[in-house]
């Protein structure tokens, strides 16, 4: 299955929950996470696997914040 840019919408406030988001995320790089960008101002976080929406939801939800599925990025 090839890598997919999937948005997910996370309520981030500061570089402390931009790093937890990174460091969830991070945890996976390498076991179907290629790379994640993270707008804070936009409170946006792309991330390019081949994991499911379903299977970043639920890391990202590890964070403890808002997260909700944006969808697949063109």
């Amino acid at each position: 299955m090839s890598a997919q840019v999937h948005e997910f919408k996370v309520e981030m406030t500061c570089e402390g929950c931009s790093g937890a988001v990174e460091r969830v995320l991070g945890k996976l790089k390498g076991q179907g996470v290629d790379a994640v960008q993270i707008d804070l101002p936009g409170q946006l976080v792309s991330v390019t696997s081949t994991l499911t929406s379903d299977q970043l939801l639920e890391s990202l939800k590890k964070t403890g914040k808002a997260v909700s599925y944006v969808g697949l990025k063109e």
